[in-house]
């Protein structure tokens, strides 16, 4: 996996063959829209609706909803993920399509379940609809196509919802992003490819976006819950300054690197942090590990001794590592943060400046660098 960009080679099932990919909930809400029009200009809905991706597949989409009323019509399809394990999986994605002032072209509302953007930073303003740029060209070209066809202007208003998107929407960055009220309506490509985290490296990306839209000046990446806790506990920024990185350390600095902030706390258990002083940048268990001769030759640097370091390269885990080091008296935490720092700090670059924290089991902070 490339952890800068989130993207994977094709993966394989248990029996050999590939995953299954999926379709996100923009090229869902493109297809509903163009269902939905069409039956509003006085057709049938159109079952099953083909839409044209940025990057020329034309995928078919079979209707789960369809609906007319005084003025609009609207279409829902249930969002196939294929075999990605995305939260909006099985959601039925709405498009209630309607008249709209003349000469205003096609514009956007969030409906029951999409979220309103409320904090600046991200790629749309504040008060709009949670609908991002890429699935609007969608949506906009469709219109523009049906409209063209029937020799009319495309001046049609969209409202997009999401069956359960407030529930569901609980379990994404959103909140903290200040997208409320909903889900967003999301997708560059229009395809989910299975375990690629796409989703995840963007919601780095935008919460960095928001964190400096708000003049930040510190923001923390953390790899879990625990180690957020513990930097939040110690550090008392802003909910916005917290970054939920996961094991993608490469998309956090990469990304910083680009749109830097002034200052970067790395915070993560003990395992974790060491992947990152060996230089990964995929922090991942299944796509990482921990080098232990990298360990016992720190600890043979600090004076452990043969015995302890041998205990050391048979050790079952980093933490029985850590075990062996503090009952020799030796900081080895701080040793690891220490290097960990200088791997972040040589891949975001001068402009920001770099501190790791090492927290434990238990959300205790054992080390940190300098």
């Amino acid at each position: 996996m490339d952890p800068e960009n989130g993207e994977n080679p094709p993966r394989l099932r248990p029996d050999g063959t590939p995953l299954r990919r999926g379709w996100t909930t923009g090229a869902c809400a493109t297809a509903a829209t163009k269902s939905a029009l069409a039956a509003l200009l006085g057709g049938d809905f159109l079952d099953p609706v083909s839409i044209t991706l940025p990057g020329g597949q034309t995928p078919s989409f079979a209707l789960a909803y369809e609906a007319r009323g005084a003025g609009y019509a609207e279409a829902g399809i249930v969002k196939d993920a294929g075999d990605d394990p995305d939260v909006t999986h099985g959601a039925l994605v709405l498009a209630r399509v309607g008249a709209g002032a003349p000469g205003a072209g096609v514009t956007f509302r969030a409906g029951k379940g999409v979220g309103t953007v409320t904090k600046p930073g991200l790629p749309l303003g504040v008060g709009e609809p949670a609908i991002n740029p890429v699935p609007r060209r969608l949506m906009t070209g469709v219109v523009a196509e049906l409209a063209a066809a029937h020799g009319i202007a495309p001046d049609f208003a969209v409202t997009v919802s999401v069956r359960d998107g407030e529930t569901l929407a609980e379990k994404t960055w959103n909140p903290r992003l200040g997208i409320l009220g909903g889900l967003s309506i999301l997708g560059t490509t229009g395809i989910v490819v299975p375990y690629s985290c796409a989703a995840w490296i963007h919601s780095i990306h935008r919460g960095i976006d928001v964190a400096r839209a708000l003049g930040l000046t510190h923001v923390v990446g953390s790899t879990g819950d625990a180690s957020e806790r513990a930097a939040m506990a110690r550090l008392k920024l802003p909910v916005e300054a917290y970054l939920d990185m996961g094991d993608f350390a490469g998309g956090l600095l990469k990304y910083l690197k680009a749109h830097p902030v002034a200052r970067l706390t790395i915070a993560g258990g003990f395992a974790k942090i060491t992947k990152l002083a060996q230089g990964e940048m995929d922090l991942h268990s299944g796509r990482s590990t921990v080098d232990l001769s990298f360990l016992a030759e720190m600890l043979q640097e600090r004076g452990l001794g043969r015995q302890d370091v041998e205990r050391v390269t048979a050790a079952n885990t980093a933490n029985e590592v850590l075990t062996i080091a503090a009952a020799a008296g030796i900081a080895l935490a701080e040793a690891v943060a220490e290097r960990a720092r200088q791997q972040a700090q040589q891949r975001v670059g001068p402009a920001s400046r770099v501190d790791v924290m090492v927290v434990d089991r238990s959300g205790a902070i054992v080390g940190e660098s300098g």
